[in-house]
């Protein structure tokens, strides 16, 4: 049998080599990791997203709802999608925009007072263009039948 490792390796390992984008963001917003899966779906490399504001892959239409809902969840330590996945839109440093869902984890301090939040996030675009395209086949096949 390998090596054996600590867990803290073990951990590092698994977020380190995700193909999911792996992400941590402290309270107010700055990101503190990602991960290589966060660099291939996005992007940025970690020495160019390291310190930066969510901004960075958030589209700028849903900044605003995004901060109202962000520093909700700071201050109340809990969020819905702690359990459910979150389905948004992201955007990529070329800009194009990417169909997103993620799940996110409350980090607290032995308090309970929120650290941040992290987030494994999936690119989901290729599903999601599937589900439009099949949408518009139904729709068009109904209006067929209809008429």
């Amino acid at each position: 049998m390998g090596d054996i490792i600590s867990a803290e390796q073990l951990s590092h390992r698994i977020i380190a080599d995700s193909n999911d984008a792996i992400m941590f963001s402290d309270r107010t917003g700055i990101i503190r990791l990602w991960n290589s899966g966060a660099e291939r779906m996005f992007g940025y490399t970690e020495t160019e997203a390291m310190g930066q504001s969510l901004d960075l892959i958030i589209p700028e239409n849903l900044r605003g709802r995004h901060w109202d809902g962000y520093f909700r969840v700071m201050e109340s330590g809990s969020s819905h999608y702690s359990v459910d996945l979150l389905s948004a839109p992201a955007q990529r440093k070329d800009g194009s925009r990417i169909s997103t869902e993620f799940s996110m984890v409350m980090v607290k301090d032995i308090e309970g007072k929120m650290l941040g939040v992290a987030a494994i996030i999936r690119d989901v675009s290729a599903r999601w263009q599937r589900e439009k395209d099949l949408k518009e086949r139904i729709r068009l096949l109904e209006a067929a039948q209809a008429g």
